[in-house]
């Protein structure tokens, strides 16, 4: 059996007025920050919906029973921290603690054990008082919280509003073309908010079904959903509400760019279900993915998308993918975890990542070069010998994202924290400097 967990700060226990010999404590809602429903349908999705499905019956009870054998880890729930306080005080005390649960009887049975309480009690038990292990006059009650909304600050975490800044992607083609005017901005500016919903509503679906990898990462169990400050119901509401936001401002500029959105989000639920899993398939799907946005972009402004630009961009978004993946694995060597259960890499695979990620990264400066080399600057730019100063920037760039990377110091997304790095806003600024100033 394990031994029992109580994960708190002793100093936030609260104050009891007198001894209590048996603490009774409502499971859902009052215990755990979650619901019990959710967590097993989440705990393994498909696994579960595969069983539904060979067991030949339908209904929600027949669902119900699958649930109720599904495989919970039992150590990584959402506990309230202040209810395992008031536990950790009254067992001081000597006092017997007891759960209430009306359903998914082996579930709390299975956190009894986890976090060594003596045993589990229904509200009907409760009720008839006949059969209580304990003294009913002398039970101390920790019952179901009101259903509080989450608060803004929540709903921000949880729909990832800084991960917005990849959304301005979607700007590039109108720039590089050299098409600023109130017309293409404007429908550059309607993508965005499309992207930017859409993304939301594809992050809230990613974490839902990583939600016991997610518990078990060093910052990603923070989460909104992870750490259950956002209910899984009302994340299971936003997300057809974000989407049908994406596809009413996508009717708004074209048929097309519905159709480029509708890829986007397919290979977003693709990569969600399956291809984040697969070795390399999920570098080349997310710079894909990066590289959509440019698509949108230029497919919701009406420019002409340059193959150099998109070429460019290809390399570029693979290296940054290879950037990511190598700072979540060398942030695993350095916590001296195991290499990822969701994801088909090994700890031992750094130095190859890092590798493909300098490669691509140099075939990034070589692309552009040949670009500023060809006949395709002519008409955009009075000055393209200017553009040749964007070379050294950009393998100063590229290489100190790979030696911040190496030394543990990225853990955000790389293109996240080239907006919140100093050093990379101001390589920023001065490449578009030079390029107004060859224009």
């Amino acid at each position: 059996m394990e031994q029992p967990v109580w994960q708190v700060d002793r100093s936030e226990a609260a104050p009891q007025a007198a001894p209590a010999r048996t603490l009774v404590i409502d499971l859902e809602g009052g215990l755990l920050r979650s619901e019990l429903l959710m967590e097993a349908l989440f705990s393994s999705p498909a696994h579960m919906l595969a069983r539904f499905g060979a067991g030949g019956r339908a209904g929600l009870a027949a669902l119900t029973d699958i649930l109720a054998r599904a495989e919970l880890d039992y150590a990584h729930l959402p506990y309230d921290a202040g209810v395992l306080n008031q536990a950790l005080a009254a067992r001081a005390r000597g006092a017997k603690i007891f759960l209430m649960a009306g359903r998914f009887a082996d579930h709390a049975a299975g956190i009894v054990a986890h976090l060594g309480f003596d045993g589990v009690v229904t509200p009907d038990d409760l009720a008839a008082g006949d059969s209580l292990p304990f003294d009913r006059g002398a039970i101390e009650r920790i019952e179901m919280r009101p259903d509080d909304r989450a608060t803004l600050r929540t709903w921000a975490k949880a729909l990832r509003l800084y991960q917005y800044a990849k959304n301005t992607l979607v700007f590039v083609p109108v720039l590089t073309a050299h098409q600023v005017n109130i017309a293409t901005l404007g429908s550059a500016l309607l993508a965005f908010l499309a992207f930017s919903a859409c993304a939301s509503g594809a992050y809230l679906m990613n974490d839902l079904l990583d939600l016991a990898a997610d518990r078990q990462h060093p910052t990603k169990r923070h989460r909104a959903l992870a750490a259950g400050d956002l209910p899984i119901s009302s994340a299971l509401s936003a997300i057809p509400m974000l989407w049908a936001f994406a596809l009413v401002a996508s009717l708004c500029i074209s048929v097309t760019f519905l159709g480029v959105l509708a890829a986007y989000l397919a290979t977003t639920i693709a990569y969600s279900l399956v291809l984040k899993r697969k070795m390399l398939v999920d570098v080349v799907t997310l710079a894909g993915l990066y590289c959509l946005r440019i698509v949108a972009g230029a497919v919701a402004a009406g420019v002409v998308l340059s193959e150099w630009l998109m070429v460019f961009s290809l390399f570029v978004f693979t290296s940054l993918a290879l950037i990511k993946r190598f700072s979540e694995l060398s942030m695993r060597q350095g916590e001296g975890l195991a290499d990822p259960s969701n994801r088909d890499y090994r700890i031992s695979d750094l130095n190859i990542i890092a590798a493909m990620a300098a490669a691509s990264a140099m075939n990034a400066v070589t692309v552009f070069a040949l670009y500023v080399s060809s006949s395709a600057v002519t008409p955009l730019y009075s000055r393209p010998w200017m553009l040749w100063l964007l070379a050294p920037l950009l393998l100063y760039w590229f290489g100190r994202a790979l030696m911040i990377a190496h030394r543990r110091e990225m853990p955000d997304d790389p293109i996240i924290y080239a907006f919140r790095d100093s050093a990379s806003r101001t390589t920023v600024a001065a490449m578009v400097c030079i390029m107004l100033a060859a224009i």
